[in-house]
């Protein structure tokens, strides 16, 4: 078949739908002969030929499937995307000696693909983790686009028919029926009138009025014991303080050193001795 030499990474359904489902639609639909053919090649000769002809030929398959899965509110070609990873699941794992045909077999892996892709993205919380929700998910929400809201009869009679507590159900109905908050809200919404977003009810642990006011009165106690200890200091290792470390235009040692027409390492000295001292005037200050 010379379309089979078509490389599969080449076929992406996200660049254009249309094209894309006319491109597998000209693949032809294989006869029994034809398939099992393929998948014997495949199967016991391991021809990656025979493989890609066997997807190619079933993508349309996948497109079918897809569409039944419309109401999620999910790209189409995202879908199809997913399932034909199942389809390529199926192919490979395909025994020709079974006696059914190759989509019987594959509609479990391709739907089990894009159950998957729908759970991950239908909600950004998972409204089903385990197999069982899994299960429930997809029969109760094909039965509520029946049904509407549920009453304890149709509740109970779901429950029974799918094997799980009436509670689960009403449980999943919920979950159904919620929909996704945007944690800081909308740009858009209306603050009058849109209730909180999340992110309101959440404690603010750094706008605590009485840590605020504790730390403007330690931060202007300190500053006002500094200012004293800076007052018990000589004039030169005042100035060499103040333009060290409290001034914009700090001055280098070297600088200092040639100010006051001595060696840098005795600039280094003072401001070493004047640090001690102050840090001895603050400690009996805050002790005080």
């Amino acid at each position: 078949m010379s379309n089979s030499v078509l490389s599969l990474a080449s076929l992406s359904p996200g660049r254009d739908l249309e094209a894309y489902i006319q491109t597998i639609n000209a693949f032809p639909v294989l006869s029994a002969e034809e398939e099992r053919a393929l998948t014997r090649r495949f199967y016991y000769d391991h021809d990656l030929e025979a493989a890609r002809e066997l997807v190619l030929c079933h993508m349309r398959f996948v497109v079918h499937l897809a569409r039944s899965y419309g109401g999620y509110g999910l790209s189409q070609a995202d879908l199809i995307q997913e399932g034909n990873v199942g389809l390529m699941k199926a192919v490979r794992r395909f025994d020709p000696e079974v006696g059914v045909r190759l989509v019987s077999f594959a509609v479990h892996w391709i739907r089990a693909e894009m159950h998957e892709f729908i759970l991950r993205n239908w909600r950004i919380v998972k409204v089903a983790t385990t197999k069982a929700q899994r299960k429930l998910f997809f029969n109760l929400r094909s039965k509520k686009n029946k049904l509407g809201w549920l009453n304890d009869a149709e509740t109970r009679a779901i429950a029974h028919d799918l094997g799980v507590p009436p509670a689960t159900v009403t449980q999943m109905e919920g979950r159904l029926a919620s929909r996704d908050v945007a944690f800081d809200g909308y740009p858009d919404d209306d603050v009058g009138e849109s209730p909180p977003a999340p992110a309101f009810y959440l404690e603010d642990t750094t706008s605590n009025p009485v840590d605020i006011v504790a730390e403007e009165d330690a931060s202007r106690a300190a500053s006002a014991h500094l200012a004293q200890a800076i007052k018990t200091l000589d004039e030169r290792s005042r100035d060499i303080v103040e333009s060290r470390w409290l001034r914009d235009d700090k001055q280098t040692l070297t600088e200092l050193a040639n100010r006051y027409g001595v060696s840098a390492e005795r600039i280094r000295q003072l401001e070493q001795n004047a640090m001690k001292k102050l840090r001895k005037h603050m400690e009996v200050g805050e002790a005080a």
